[in-house]
């Protein structure tokens, strides 16, 4: 698999390059809300998890593409990445194409990861609770990660950051979305202090078929008791609809013909990233080529037809 991906077409930061520097669900967490299905490497490990030239190289072989971000996300959690700092620097060196970094926040508390992704231009991590109790219901953190170690981290970050910074919160039906917990969650951003406060919920099937989305009327009123008051962010719009792919989705689609496959399964079985089979997916269900099906608690699409 290509540690680098996309362009992809995203609602936030445009054409967006992805870089992907851990293996697939390696992640300090097991969100139920994740898109990428469960987490198989539940893991605080910091490690060179793949070479730091090929991804350097790879990067560079796809500026011709004029991505608007490079944006280091992929199919698990980025700080993981023992050489993130040496992966900014290197990216800075060959473009001027800013740099995002998409993460959920859970290693901002430890000063080298702090110290590595201090000259990204934009910082996104993630805030999804607003007390201990419902960081593991809706997280399931590894062990060694508390919820003030996250706070904590999600403030430092903020001083230490040089560019800009989003916080995005995810709002679960059933676990956030209500008022009492959504001005906890404000409470806590008021002390972060982010440029920017970005409302998040489900729109993709989860991980976990009782992680159910926040509707997009109640969304902007959720939003207004952020002070200043949140932006909403839900792809319910499906931006990718109005951009070409690179690759063909009738490949999917074909496959999904012959049998149902979770998003793992297509990318393992047509050799594309995670984060690029999400999307051609979306766009076919959208179309309503494509339908989800629940099989020993895992997410699989097939075809309609």
């Amino acid at each position: 698999m290509s540690h680098v991906f996309g362009p992809v077409p995203s609602r936030r930061l445009g054409r967006s390059l992805g870089v992907d520097v851990v293996p697939f669900k390696t992640c300090t967490y097991d969100c139920i809300y994740c898109q990428l299905s469960r987490t198989t490497c539940k893991t605080v490990e910091r490690k060179e998890w793949v070479p730091l030239e090929d991804v350097l190289d790879e990067v560079k072989s796809k500026l011709s593409k004029r991505p608007d971000y490079i944006t280091l996300s992929g199919s698990g959690e980025p700080t993981l990445f023992s050489r993130l700092g040496d992966l900014i620097d290197g990216i800075k060196r060959m473009t001027n194409v800013p740099v995002a970094l998409l993460t959920n926040g859970s290693l901002l508390w430890q000063p080298e990861v702090r110290g590595a992704i201090r000259d990204v231009d934009l910082l996104i991590p993630s805030l999804d609770a607003g007390d201990e109790a419902v960081f593991h219901q809706v997280n399931r953190p590894h062990q060694a990660i508390s919820f003030d170690r996250l706070i904590d981290g999600l403030v430092a970050s903020r001083e230490a950051c040089r560019g800009r910074y989003w916080l995005e919160v995810f709002l679960l039906e059933g676990y956030t979305a209500t008022e009492a917990e959504v001005k906890k969650l404000a409470q806590y951003a008021g002390l972060i202090k982010p440029d920017r406060i970005q409302i998040n919920t489900v729109t993709r099937p989860p991980a976990e078929s009782f992680a159910a989305g926040v509707s997009r009327e109640r969304l902007p009123e959720l939003a207004r008791l952020f002070d200043p008051p949140a932006e909403v962010v839900a792809d319910y719009h499906h931006v990718h609809e109005q951009t070409p792919f690179a690759v063909s989705r009738d490949e999917i689609l074909s496959l999904l013909r012959r049998r149902p496959c979770s998003i793992d399964g297509i990318a393992q079985g047509l050799s594309m990233h995670p984060n690029e089979v999400v999307k051609y997916v979306e766009a076919l269900a959208a179309e309503k080529l494509v339908e989800t099906t629940w099989t020993s608690g895992k997410c699989f699409y097939r075809a309609t037809d």
